[in-house]
């Protein structure tokens, strides 16, 4: 296996819902993967949610996976297989991702944020908008710096990864 793989299979950040809300399907696939995972359904055509159900510390449906899943390939993954970026570095950039998200979730859950998507992704989107929606005299200290640690994530997310929340 190499580098760009293990990337791949370490971050799992477009299969937790970090980085990805979900995942298209195309027609033909729907009949395999309805066995395999819940697909929603919507305008006659199916996706599958994200977090993926089957996605518990790397992907239990590697070889049978959704072709959009397949074809999927992050900046940071294209940065290592064209060797632009050391996979060390690499896994640096990922696991900052993953602690800033971790220190969201944690504000979320100590201001009381409660926003009703699965999604780490929609959280994120749903986020976005309620602060949108907020007057600037209205936010604590906190939630200036939940504020900051979200734009601080989709800049992470745009400049290394190439997906920038909504």
């Amino acid at each position: 296996m190499g580098d760009s793989t293990n990337i791949c299979l370490a971050c799992g950040c477009c299969c937790d819902g970090t980085m990805i809300g979900f995942v298209q399907l195309d027609p033909e696939e729907l009949p395999v993967l309805r066995d395999l995972v819940d697909v929603e359904n919507g305008n006659g055509e199916g996706f599958l949610l994200h977090p993926c159900q089957k996605y518990c510390d790397g992907c239990t449906i590697y070889s049978r996976r959704p072709k959009q899943c397949a074809l999927f390939k992050c900046e940071l993954l294209k940065s290592v297989e064209q060797k632009e970026l050391d996979f060390d570095l690499a896994v640096q950039i990922v696991d900052e991702l993953k602690q800033r998200r971790i220190a969201i979730e944690e504000k979320l859950a100590l201001l009381q944020i409660e926003l009703p998507y699965q999604s780490f992704y929609f959280k994120m989107v749903g986020l976005k908008n309620l602060f949108q929606k907020s007057e600037p005299a209205s936010l604590t200290q906190n939630h200036i710096d939940l504020k900051s640690d979200l734009e601080q994530l989709d800049s992470l997310l745009s400049e290394r990864f190439g997906v920038p929340i909504l």
